[in-house]
């Protein structure tokens, strides 16, 4: 029994995250876009971009679309009813939350999987990515905590006068998904264009919708030249993080193992300095983690860098995994020429 946990600790650890990664993607991917016509419904509080504009075909949808809904009722309901209703929903979110943490980033997000997909394409064809300077990433950063501000804002100021203010028109009551990508992108991949549209029944629609036409090249193009594009910008991922402390799934570091030679900085698609510079900090799941475990994969120390599910180790760095995936990578190259 011991033989045999051993062999298949040795066999994770040696894994080709990549495929691996690969083929959950693709999973998560047609079970969140395609999960509907089979009759699966994870619900309305998933914490990753599964689009209700989807319609039969999705297999969950977003939790930032219903938390919207959950805030546009006037003060005096919202602190009856219409307020459990929200704490029922926030719960059901971080229960789901809690399982994956960033993973949900990493491995599951429809948009996630689509910007690694235009990464692929890039590679293919060898055309090298830009990179954000470190002026600019502490900026960026700020974004995302911008726009969730924003969208649990708006709605509260549709249904009440806040600071005195005039309430805002109920065509800003979905802020967010008026101009995420997933309202457009997602349905395309059942053959649904209907969302590619600009709405010119009033003006706060025409704005809107055009700005989600706009967000939808963005992407697309974002995506291609940089790794992870949107994931800087994303709102989902502020949500996240401020409730991934208790979450079960968590990336570890053991300082005392770290020679910081920059290995899994390298391998970071969001370019995360922490995750090699930082040798005092164990839990290093940021903002800006999506829970990929490339750092890991990419990690020559032996037990410097894992992945911890509850307690247990589930995936780590090791010198034996190290080389077996390096030599993958040559095979690779050496296929590619």
């Amino acid at each position: 029994m011991t033989k045999n946990k051993f062999s298949l600790r040795r066999a994770v650890n040696n894994m080709n995250l990549v495929r691996f990664r690969f083929w959950f993607q693709i999973v998560a991917f047609v079970l969140m876009v395609y999960g509907g016509y089979v009759g699966l419904d994870l619900g309305d509080k998933l914490p990753t971009f599964a689009c209700v504009y989807n319609g039969e075909g999705t297999g969950g949808k977003c939790y930032v679309g219903m938390l919207q809904h959950d805030l546009k009722h006037p003060i005096d309901m919202f602190m009856g009813y219409a307020g459990y209703a929200f704490l029922i929903s926030l719960g059901m979110f971080m229960v789901w939350f809690w399982v994956l943490n960033k993973g949900w980033c990493g491995f599951v997000c429809p948009l996630g999987t689509m910007q690694d997909w235009l990464t692929l394409l890039r590679e293919k064809s060898k055309i090298r990515y830009s990179e954000y300077s470190w002026a600019h990433r502490g900026k960026i950063k700020s974004i995302k905590y911008i726009l969730l501000i924003l969208l649990l804002l708006i709605p509260v100021m549709i249904a009440n006068s806040v600071f005195g203010l005039p309430k805002l028109p109920n065509g800003l009551s979905m802020p967010f998904c008026d101009i995420c990508p997933g309202r457009m992108l997602i349905p395309a991949f059942t053959g649904n264009f209907n969302q590619f549209y600009i709405d010119f029944s009033s003006k706060t629609d025409m704005v809107m919708t055009a700005i989600g036409m706009i967000m939808v090249g963005l992407f697309l193009v974002g995506s291609f030249v940089k790794k992870r594009f949107f994931c800087y910008f994303c709102p989902m991922a502020a949500l996240q993080y401020i409730f991934s402390k208790p979450a079960l799934l968590k990336l570890y570091k053991d300082g005392a193992k770290c020679t910081k030679c920059g290995d899994c900085y390298r391998a970071c698609d969001m370019d995360i300095l922490e995750i090699a510079d930082d040798v005092t900090s164990k839990n290093l799941v940021t903002e800006d983690c999506t829970l990929c475990f490339k750092c890991i994969a990419a990690c020559p120390e032996e037990g410097c860098l894992e992945a911890n599910f509850a307690g247990f180790t589930i995936f780590e760095s090791t010198k034996e995994g190290f080389i077996v995936r390096m030599a993958m990578d040559q095979r690779k190259d050496n296929d590619e020429r």
